[in-house]
C-alpha cells in the first residue's frame, strides 16, 4: 500500500543525526570531534527508534512492519543469502577503500572515529543490537518507505539509494567536506546496487542479513579497540 509521506524518513533519519551530535556536543562542552567515538551507541539508539516509528506508521496505513519491508517467509534461499552477503562485503569494503583514496590518497584508508573506543560494557552490548537495529531501521526507510513507495522506477533506486548513502555522511556528524564526501562516497555504489536489487526482486532479507554481517565486522573492531589496550593506537598506526 503506497503512501506518499513514508518517502519523507528519508531526509528525516539525517537530519536527526545531525542534530543529537550538534545538541549533544553543546550539552556536554564537547567539541563534535570528542564524542564521535559515541556514533555506534547513538546509531543503536535511533534505530531503536526508528523501528518503533515505522511499525506505528505501518499500523496507521493497514500494514505490519514486514508487509512494509515486503518480507515473505520461506521466500528467501540460502544461495541468495550467502550471494548478496559476499557481494555486500566485498563491494562495502572496495567501496570504503576507494574512496578513501581518492579523498585521502591513502590505501587503505581508516577513519580512526569510526572504530574508536566507547566504554567496554557498551561495546559488548552494542556487539548484538547495532547490526541487528541498524538493518530493520534502514531497510524499512530506505526500502520500505523508500522504494516501495515511488513510482518510477529509475527515481524508486536513485532516491532512496541517494538518502542512504547521505545519511552515512552524519554518522557521525563532523562539519568536515572531505570527510562527509569520503562517507558519501563510501557508499553510494552499493545503495544503488542495494536498491536495485531490492526493486527488482523485491526480497529484504538477503540485504538485511548482509548488512548486518558488515556492521558485525565494524562492532567487533570497536569492541577490540574498547577492551584491549593499545589496539586502538595499533589500528591507527600510532
Amino acid at each position: 500500500m503506497v503512501n506518499k509521506l513514508f518517502p519523507l524518513l528519508m531526509p528525516v533519519r539525517s537530519a536527526v543525526f545531525v542534530l543529537i551530535f550538534v545538541i549533544g556536543s553543546l550539552i556536554v562542552g564537547s567539541d563534535l570531534h570528542e564524542i564521535s567515538n559515541w556514533w555506534s551507541v547513538i546509531a543503536t539508539i535511533v534505530n531503536i527508534v526508528t523501528v518503533f516509528v515505522l511499525m506505528k506508521l505501518a499500523k496507521k496505513n493497514g500494514q505490519t512492519y514486514w508487509k512494509l519491508i515486503n518480507y515473505e517467509k520461506g521466500k528467501t534461499k540460502i544461495r541468495q543469502i550467502v550471494t548478496v552477503t559476499v557481494a555486500i562485503l566485498l563491494s562495502g569494503m572496495g567501496c570504503m577503500c576507494l574512496s578513501g583514496f581518492i579523498c585521502y590518497g591513502v590505501f587503505p584508508y581508516l577513519a580512526p572515529m569510526m572504530i574508536a573506543p566507547i566504554p567496554a560494557v557498551l561495546a559488548i552490548i552494542n556487539v548484538p543490537l547495532l547490526p541487528v537495529t541498524t538493518a530493520l531501521a534502514e531497510e524499512g526507510i530506505y526500502l520500505g518507505c523508500g522504494v516501495n513507495q515511488i513510482k518510477n522506477k529509475y527515481a524508486a533506486i536513485l532516491i532512496p539509494a541517494f538518502f542512504f548513502a547521505l545519511q552515512h555522511s552524519f554518522i557521525p556528524t563532523l562539519f568536515d567536506a572531505r570527510y562527509m564526501f569520503y562517507r558519501f562516497l563510501s557508499f553510494l555504489p552499493l545503495t544503488i546496487v542495494l536498491c536495485w536489487y531490492y526493486y527488482k526482486h523485491r526480497d529484504p532479507l538477503p540485504i538485511m542479513i548482509g548488512h548486518a554481517v558488515i556492521d558485525v565486522a565494524t562492532v567487533m573492531q570497536i569492541l577490540a579497540t574498547s577492551t584491549i589496550d593499545g589496539f586502538y593506537d595499533t589500528m591507527c598506526g600510532a
